[in-house]
């Protein structure tokens, strides 16, 4: 009798205890079950629309368009950019919020991407490099969007080779920049000390180079295009002289590495690209559709870029098909400017910032 007491004991006490279970509630944790267990669905309690998304991902809503701030230099970067402007000033883009600023100096352009006021923009190849070792990496480049446009003009003719470039005095922009140190590397690769051999007298923009040349009779400048086709619409005396990229390439002969001159690339702030891919994405098809434009369509171009007031019209022209704009990305960017930025550090370490980027500076999708 004892013992069947103590089996209806025992089965009364596992009853008890599954039932308790099933309430949600742990006789072992002291579990009241006059509160709702957590198994309980209340209609009325607030659900965490992040929950909902993780378990359907098919119902999260879509990412909302991103504010994309882009900032170009005078010059054919901003050529290349001319019909993605129109085309987003006129509406018909609606991934994201386009913003163009277009300025004269790179300076201009420095300090904004630094502070994270531009998001994309436009810089001379080597800059890209200084910006990345100076911010510990928070820029990466996107593609390159400017080969060799850079010249030696003058108002006579006196110079046929880099050697007449000896002794004489030299109008430039871009001090700190491509067209400083191609220059020094041309003067240098020719037997010509940069900072004994010729004077440079460094000007803040490509119009200030512009007006000293127009001064003066037998004046030398460098100038990039579209400047260059700027001077001659203004005055039948001035002539090209010298083409850097011809020079450049001439040293380049016999080299086990050859290099391409690259004025200019596009990049981004790393911490952009991260956050926003598919306007990264969005922004590179844009760029590239309008480069083609423009190298396709000249006569349509050329009446946008002077609608920007990059140069008139009428110089645009004649300039588009001498500015060398192009986009390359991927590996083939990272093959060229890579090449061209193992030059400058050979020749001044300080031209891209005291070392080589690292691979994480070349943007791949």
């Amino acid at each position: 009798m004892k013992k069947l007491l103590s089996v209806l004991c025992i089965f009364a006490l596992l009853t008890a205890m599954l039932a308790g279970c099933s309430d949600g509630t742990d006789p072992a944790a002291g579990g009241d079950p006059s509160q709702p267990s957590g198994n309980t669905t209340d209609p009325s309690a607030e659900t965490n629309p992040e929950d909902t998304a993780s378990q359907d991902p098919e119902q999260q809503p879509a990412a909302g368009p991103a504010d994309v701030r882009v900032m170009a230099l005078k010059g054919p970067t901003a050529m290349g950019l001319v019909q993605f402007m129109s085309e987003a000033d006129a509406g018909n883009l609606t991934d994201n919020n386009y913003s163009f600023s277009i300025v004269a100096s790179a300076d201009e352009v420095t300090p904004k991407l630094a502070q994270g006021e531009v998001d994309i923009a436009a810089v001379p190849a080597n800059l890209a490099s200084v910006l990345y070792n100076n911010t510990e990496g928070s820029v990466e480049v996107l593609a390159i969007n400017t080969l060799g446009v850079i010249y030696i003009v003058e108002s006579g003719d006196t110079v046929t080779s880099v050697e007449d470039l000896r002794g004489k005095t030299i109008y430039a922009s871009g001090k700190g920049s491509t067209p400083e140190y191609a220059l020094n590397y041309i003067l240098s690769e020719n037997g010509i000390d940069p900072a004994s051999d010729v004077t440079i007298e460094w000007k803040s923009e490509h119009a200030e180079c512009l007006s000293a040349l127009m001064a003066e009779e037998n004046a030398i400048a460098m100038l990039p295009q579209p400047f260059v086709t700027t001077a001659q619409t203004k005055s039948d005396a001035i002539r090209v002289a010298l083409d850097l990229t011809e020079e450049w390439d001439k040293l380049q002969e016999g080299s086990e590495a050859p290099s391409t001159l690259i004025t200019g690339v596009v990049v981004a702030r790393r911490e952009f690209v991260e956050q926003n891919p598919e306007a990264i994405a969005a922004f590179m098809e844009h760029y590239k559709s309008s480069v083609d434009f423009v190298n396709s369509n000249v006569d349509e171009a050329a009446q946008l870029v002077g609608q920007y007031d990059i140069v008139t019209a009428e110089v645009a022209q004649k300039a588009i098909p001498e500015c060398n704009i192009t986009f390359i990305e991927g590996s083939e960017m990272k093959d060229n400017l890579s090449g061209y930025l193992a030059v400058l550090l050979e020749q001044n370490p300080q031209s891209v910032g005291g070392a080589l980027p690292a691979d994480d500076f070349y943007y791949s999708r």
